[in-house]
């Protein structure tokens, strides 16, 4: 007559319900709870059970918790529900303690917003008694409603919270169908659950003990800092890995004295990989929130794409080790990884007869350690070492002395490091699936172990090789997906922290040992935890792939306190400087509103500038000579206060300056307009009435006033201001003047005049002659030429007998002058005009690379670009070539340009060919071809006609190639890359070979041989050239085979052929090899054919082969042979030792395959290997 809960919802009831379904889980706030969990315990029979037998009801009721904390307090209270069906919407029992805490029970009779009875635990504080500010209280809970007349009826519902100030009230809104409650029997009974209106309620109310703090958290508001006294690492994308990595190496202290001792002060750069790893330990030290990892992974040379692929964590510690073990050569540090990290291990074969081995010492960094099949470390260490008899067929040959003798092959360890890095190897091979599969079994590992054990006999044990557990990185998930995260002790004693991503919390030895194991989940007591009405038990996700352990010897050496007197004082200082920067920035952020910019064009600024217009108002100050004075002042100052500042910064009287609003023209240029004679309004009021400066900066020409009266107050020349208010604008106006210098080929601001606009343009030069200080007449073979600059492309000479009225001149425009022989005259082509379609021709004009015509040099500024030249990087020699760059016309013709580059080059112009620049990688894109008209710069760099596919091209770099011959001679070549093999398949060496398209591969083979600097075919044995495709071999090459059929699309790969191959005419004596990982279709490397001998074992074919791949001890003890069938779908047929190649592989389109690891892999999104850079 019970019943137990098999769904219920629980939440808050402060939270407007509405419809959903059964099974969903909410907290108070509305949301979906990940950390607070509904107990439903497993059918079990409770027909004797009694709702008043309290302590057997708790029994039933408060089952063992996953997380196992302490119990510190159990409280049974019972309410007694009377008149249920009067009762209000909402009502409380009465208040009762438990741990010294409030507590009641809220009830809504009728339900919350739902058809259903709602039952709910609350905290019991109220206005008069508050709630403490940081209180919390982690409880288990159950709720029992039952008939007091027949106790035997009853239904519950259990769950555990963290209840807070904020999350005061928790339970179950879908408690009990109200329809299932009144005047109906109860499921086994003639009674119903509510009998006679009443009804009791017991809370059982369990209260367990926080001891990490954390416990049921919802991390709202979380401080890692404030409760750990640690920060976490910021997750990039799918960096979990590394951040778990890079927390257990900074709090391998001695590490990360090691890493800050790295001198770095005089490469502060972000491509440097052992700064941005000191940058990230000092904000990992001192920083208040959880740290980036962006400027680490950026001096590693990773991208986007990188940051997204999770990678092995094993081999990015060895990557990181190398690199940092780089950095410190030279330093007194040099050997500190290696003593710390870097242990010897010994490979052995002894013989058991006779007093005769073969052994070699190697380092190792990390030990990897077989999960599958032990059942603990010690297991796994065991393992390890087992010994592997060689006797029978197997003996091993010990010298000419001893000949065959039984002998005993493994490895043995000859010293452990300080710090012990144990790569648990979870991901392994399933050859079953013929898949990559985590291993999920329970897989136990000691807080202490003694690595002695595992010793040579001969080891030095005058020292403890007692280890402690200081890491364990986590990995929780499958192999396709998961997350990171690691439990580290940073101290010798004390608390364990999980370090996962950003959050940093405590952590019991529980989560870090038992938690780690993997395997099914298991109860308090020991047994395996089942699946809720299932047989199977449930799997943890998680579990340990590599544990730290410090010899304990060591570990105040390795756990070394890092003081402030450790940390790089550069860098200190650095920060601060990066610190005050960042809160000058925040604070001009928040001020920015109050605050106008102000670009200002003075007279130096002017006579600076080469280019048209008066200036570039987009140019950086502190850099560019010519680009505007900038200012930034507050919106409310007045004009006076802005012309005061000017004039300090120019050291100027600020009597004597006037600013000048710029405006922008509808030819698109940006000219003064009229001067601002008011000073008495402040700056915004002056910009607003600007309508025409469409800027967000306040843009303005300095003028300097020429004449001084006797007050020293300035005179203007016109909108001079009177004393009675008045200003008076007369008929002068103001042009500025710009000399082209064609002897230095250069455009230069020379200043501002006034003239009277009835005045005729030859009234202009007894000014420009007193401004270029040339005398007060010019000789009679000289003539000043005199053009009107109305934008950039449109310059046009001005008439000398014409008046500046009629030439439509004003305040604000540009006049340029040169000074030419009389002579020359005709050949400055005044008032000449061309078509349009003339001027955009490509032209040789620029030939000479000089400018004898102000409008010439004009149209030069207009076109000019400047191009970035960089070596070809597989086709030409960067350090022979370096990079540089040239300012070239735009309309310059193809022949033209590579002349330029020819002289910059030192090399013929005919010998050069270029290339255009992919604008997403930066990489040579296509060769540029030479076409015969019409083909300028321009249309190299931006052609047109292609659409889309020119968006990708740098309209600003080109790359160029140094060719041995001209591009036309050049053209009767055919051009080939050729993989050179040598060492059997290991080196591979690419040429680009050219050779005459009418040739033979007989030519092509010479060719090679010439380029690749190898001895001829006499000395060196013959060579044999072959094509493959997708890593299969294609087909042999015939000596007289036409190098113009040769695929463009197909590897072509040159080798010596083997010397037991050079009498074989019979092709069906050779099989095709190729290499593959795990899957054939997975395949990688350069294939190769192969002598099959008939009658001969594997085992013997296996030597040969070693021989003929020229791979070598455990490179190639990895690799697995396996006969592949054509067959699209054919799985792999591996062989054995006794098997025989020539019997199995008895189809003339079998492949043998070489089944191992691609060590040049392309990840998954083209990601490819780990590597690191800087």
């Amino acid at each position: 007559m019970t019943m137990d809960n098999d769904a219920a919802e629980t939440h808050s009831p402060n939270t407007m319900m509405v419809d959903a379904p059964e099974e969903h889980i909410v907290e108070a706030n509305g949301g979906e709870a990940d950390d607070v969990a509904i107990i439903n315990p497993d059918a079990m029979e409770t027909d004797a059970l009694l709702a008043s037998d309290y302590e057997a009801m708790k029994e039933h009721v408060l089952l063992p918790l996953m997380e196992e904390p302490k119990i510190l307090e159990d409280q049974v209270h019972t309410w007694t529900v009377e008149s249920w069906q009067n009762l209000p919407k909402k009502e409380h029992g009465p208040v009762f303690m438990v741990g010294n805490n409030p507590w009641r029970i809220l009830l809504f009779p009728y339900g919350n917003n739902v058809d259903q009875c709602s039952i709910y635990l609350e905290h019991g504080y109220d206005e008069v008694n508050k709630v403490p500010e940081d209180w919390s209280c982690c409880v288990q809970f159950a709720l029992v409603l039952w008939n007091p007349n027949d106790p035997s009826i009853f239904y519950h519902h259990a769950a555990h919270h963290r209840f807070t100030k904020d999350e005061a009230d928790w339970g179950f809104t879908r408690f009990l169908e109200i329809r299932r409650m009144f005047n109906v029997p109860w499921e086994g009974s003639s009674r119903p659950l509510v009998e006679n209106d009443t009804a009791n309620i017991t809370a059982y109310v369990r209260l367990v003990d926080d001891e990490t703090g954390v416990l049921w958290h919802n991390f709202s508001n979380y401080d890692s800092k404030k409760e750990t006294g640690y920060v976490g690492l910021k997750n990039q994308g799918a960096t979990c890995y590394l951040n778990s990595l890079l927390q257990s190496l900074y709090f391998t202290n001695a590490f990360r004295k090691a890493i800050y001792a790295i001198p770095t002060q005089q490469d502060e750069s972000m491509n440097n990989s052992a700064y941005t790893l000191q940058r990230l330990f000092y904000q990992l030290q001192t920083s208040t929130t959880a740290v980036g990892t962006n400027e680490l992974t950026k001096s590693f040379g990773w991208e986007t794409r990188h940051i997204f692929e999770q990678q092995d964590v094993q081999e990015l510690s060895r990557k990181l080790m190398e690199r940092m073990e780089l950095k410190m050569k030279g330093t007194e540090y040099e050997k500190v990884l290696p003593q710390m990290f870097s242990g010897k291990i010994k490979t052995y074969i002894s013989c058991i007869d006779v007093p005769y081995e073969s052994s070699r010492v190697e380092d190792f960094w990390d030990v990897q350690l077989n999960v599958s099949g032990n059942k603990n470390l010690m297991d796994s260490f065991q393992d390890y070492i087992n010994v592997e008899k060689l006797d029978g067929e197997n003996q091993y040959f010990a010298s000419d002395e001893y000949k065959l003798q039984d002998a005993n092959k493994g490895v043995i360890f000859q010293s452990f490091p300080d710090v012990l890095h144990l790569q648990l190897k979870r991901f392994e091979y399933d050859i079953q699936r013929d898949t990559m599969m985590k291993i999920n079994d329970r897989y136990e590992f000691p807080e202490e172990f003694d690595a002695g054990l595992y010793l040579d006999k001969d080891a030095d044990k005058s020292e403890s090789w007692e280890y402690q557990l200081h890491g364990v990185l986590v990995h929780s998930g499958d192999l396709n997906a998961g997350h990171y995260y690691a439990f580290l002790k940073p101290n010798k004693e004390g608390w364990w922290y999980k370090y996962d991503d950003d959050k940093v919390t405590k952590a019991t030895k529980r989560e870090v040992l038992e938690d780690n194991f993997g395997g099914p989940y298991r109860l308090p007591h020991g047994q395996i935890r089942p699946v809720s009405q299932k047989k199977s038990p449930m799997m943890r996700p998680n579990s340990a792939y590599m544990l730290v352990y410090i010899r304990k010897t060591r570990l105040d050496k390795i756990l070394t306190p890092v003081t402030a007197e450790d940390t790089p004082r550069h860098l200190q200082r650095k920060f601060e400087e990066e610190l005050a920067a960042r809160e000058a920035r925040r604070k001009e952020r928040e001020e920015q509103h109050l605050y106008l910019g102000v670009k200002a064009i003075t007279e130096s600024t002017f006579q600076a500038h080469g280019g048209t217009d008066l200036t570039v108002f987009d140019a950086n100050p502190e850099t560019d000579p010519a680009a505007p004075r900038f200012y930034r002042i507050l919106r409310a100052a007045t004009m006076q206060e802005l012309v005061n500042v000017i004039a300090t910064d120019i050291g100027k009287d600020p009597r004597h300056i006037r600013l000048w609003i710029m405006v922008n023209r509808q030819n698109k240029t940006i000219r003064p307009d009229q001067p601002i004679m008011d000073l008495r309004p402040t700056v915004e009021e002056a910009y607003n009435r600007a309508a025409a400066n469409r800027d967000q900066a306040f843009r303005v020409w300095v003028e300097v006033a020429e004449e001084i009266d006797t007050n020293g107050e300035a005179v203007w020349p016109t909108y001079q201001g009177h004393t009675n208010g008045v200003i008076v604008k007369n008929d002068l106006i103001v042009l500025f003047l710009k000399w082209f210098d064609a002897e230095s080929q250069t455009l230069k601001g020379i200043g501002h005049t006034y003239i009277n606009k009835e005045k005729r343009v030859d009234d202009l030069i007894p000014t420009i002659m007193k401004k270029m200080g040339w005398g007060d007449k010019l000789s009679a073979d000289e003539k000043i030429h005199l053009w009107e600059e109305i934008k950039p492309n449109m310059i046009e000479s001005l008439k000398g007998k014409q008046s500046l009225k009629a030439a439509e001149l004003q305040d604000g425009d540009i006049v340029c002058f040169q000074k030419v022989p009389g002579e020359r005259k005709l050949k400055l082509g005044l008032g000449d005009s061309k078509s349009s379609e003339e001027a955009n021709k490509p032209s040789d004009r620029f030939a000479s690379d000089r400018f004898e015509d102000a409008r010439e040099y004009y149209d030069f500024l207009l076109n000019k670009r400047t191009i970035a030249f960089r070596a070809h990087p597989q086709k030409c020699d960067p350090e022979l070539y370096p990079d540089f760059e040239l300012v070239l016309s735009t309309k310059i013709s193809y022949d033209r340009l590579a002349e330029k580059v020819g002289e910059k080059l030192a090399v013929p112009s005919t010998h050069l060919r270029f290339y255009t620049v992919n604008a997403s990688t930066g990489h040579p894109r296509a060769a540029v071809k030479r076409v015969a008209q019409n083909q300028s710069l321009l249309n190299i760099l931006n052609p047109t006609g292609y659409g889309q596919l020119n968006m990708n091209q740098r309209s600003d770099s080109l790359y160029f190639e140094v060719l041995d011959m001209s591009l036309a001679e050049l053209d009767t070549k055919k051009s080939l890359k050729i993989t050179l093999l040598s060492e059997g398949i290991t080196k591979e060496e690419q040429f680009d070979v050219l050779v005459t398209k009418s040739g033979q591969v007989e030519d092509l083979i010479e060719a090679l041989i010439k380029k690749a600097k190898i001895p001829s075919e006499e000395e060196g044995g013959r060579i044999r050239l072959y094509e493959t495709s997708n890593h299969k071999f294609f087909r042999e090459l015939e000596r007289t085979y036409p190098v113009i059929s040769i695929n463009d699309y197909t590897q072509v790969v040159a080798e010596r052929i083997p010397e037991e191959e050079l009498e074989i005419k019979d092709s069906n004596q050779f099989i095709s090899v190729f290499h593959f990982q795990i899957e054939p279709a997975r395949s990688h490397g350069i294939p190769f054919k192969f002598l099959l001998k008939e009658g001969e074992k594997f085992a013997d074919t296996k030597k040969r082969l070693e021989k003929r791949t020229g791979l070598k001890g455990k490179s190639f003890e990895k690799i697995k042979f396996a006969v592949v069938r054509r067959a699209q779908y054919s799985r792999p047929q591996y062989l054995n030792d006794d098997d025989i190649l020539w019997d199995v592989a008895s189809n003339e389109d079998d492949f043998l395959g070489l089944d191992h690891v691609d060590r040049t892999r392309s990840g998954r999104n083209g990601v490819g290997d780990l590597f690191l850079k800087g």
